[in-house]
């Protein structure tokens, strides 16, 4: 089943941005019509299930900006877990 093109729910939360900066409320909305968004959903921090996968999006982040995207990784740890 894709869910591309399918709305991901409203919410706001604790969020570490950019890879420094902790914010109390992030949400997808501040995105809505005005970028694309690649919104993924990984196990944990720390563990060796995906670090290929996370270390490839990094990796790739320019090409995600020259195409007005931006790419947000969500798992189950906390905002002090991801800031690690």
């Amino acid at each position: 089943m894709s869910l591309i093109g399918i709305s991901a729910p409203r919410f706001a939360s604790p969020a570490v941005v950019n890879g420094k900066d902790i914010v109390d409320n992030f949400s997808l909305e501040q995105y809505k019509g005005n970028h694309y968004v690649v919104f993924f959903f990984y196990p944990a921090d720390f563990t060796f299930i995906c670090p290929t996968e996370l270390h490839a999006f990094q990796d790739k982040l320019s090409e995600f900006e020259k195409r007005n995207t931006m790419v947000v990784g969500c798992s189950v740890d906390s905002h002090f877990s991801h800031y690690k």
